[in-house]
């Protein structure tokens, strides 16, 4: 379990999941160490991915640093070995709540490369102070749940809400919408409520923020070269 320790401006991170994959099933395991200053984180990103496009999917974030690689928190659930996700059971306290944090060659390429699941990328409409806020919100939950684990649940303590109820926290204001439980659904609703950095037309924005081809390009690539990659062909605003 990843757990941070906040030191003024420094954040020191253990348990940074960097894994090195040749197949969804065959990868070789390694556990990083990372440090990142809050003066430096200045963007906010956010990620649906979809076992099957449709209504439901998966979402997380990425905080994204002026001098570093960006930092990936993902909130899923923590199978036993040979265990598999199933959404009824996830009610009923099957599986426990794992924060992932990790770097994008893996918690993105792995998505991406691996389990062939449609990936998209937007830039929020965050201010750098708002990011900073989140990201105490969520190292503190790291370590909460790294002292007494908790269990995951589909409709109330799962990825997308857990992200929205940390975004109020941080000073986000609004409800809890049904696209947050329909989570597929989750970048409609970001982009109509004005929390996506983007001009464009959402059709067209969701089209070019599919980054399937150029993380498959980037495979391979160190972690700052990954994330460099996968964004520069996002549209203005979005990178």
């Amino acid at each position: 379990m990843p757990r941070a320790v906040v030191d003024g401006d420094r954040v020191r991170i253990t348990g940074v999941r960097n894994f090195d994959y040749r197949s969804r099933n065959d990868f070789t395991v390694r556990y990083e160490e990372r440090e990142v200053q809050l003066s430096h984180l200045i963007a906010l990103d956010f990620y649906v991915s979809y076992f099957m496009e449709g209504p439901v999917g998966h979402t997380f974030v990425s905080f994204v640093f002026d001098n570093a690689a960006p930092v990936s928190i993902s909130i899923e659930t923590r199978p036993e070995v040979g265990e598999g996700f199933a959404p009824v059971a996830s009610m009923f306290k099957q599986f426990e709540l794992i924060y992932v944090v990790g770097e994008e060659r893996d918690l993105v390429g792995v998505r991406a490369n691996h389990r062939n699941e449609p990936i998209y990328l937007y830039r929020l409409n965050t201010s750098a102070e708002d990011a900073r806020r989140l990201l105490l919100v969520y190292l503190e939950r790291i370590n909460e749940l790294a002292d007494k684990p908790e269990f995951y649940h589909l409709l109330t303590n799962s990825c997308t809400i857990n992200i929205v109820r940390y975004a109020n926290a941080a000073g986000r204001e609004g409800r809890i919408d049904i696209r947050h439980i329909l989570n597929g659904l989750a970048d409609s609703y970001l982009y109509r409520s004005g929390r996506m950095a983007a001009t464009l037309p959402f059709d067209e924005l969701r089209r070019r923020s599919h980054i399937n081809e150029a993380v498959r390009a980037a495979d391979g690539m160190p972690a700052p070269d990954f994330s460099d990659r996968i964004r520069v062909a996002l549209p203005a605003g979005a990178r």
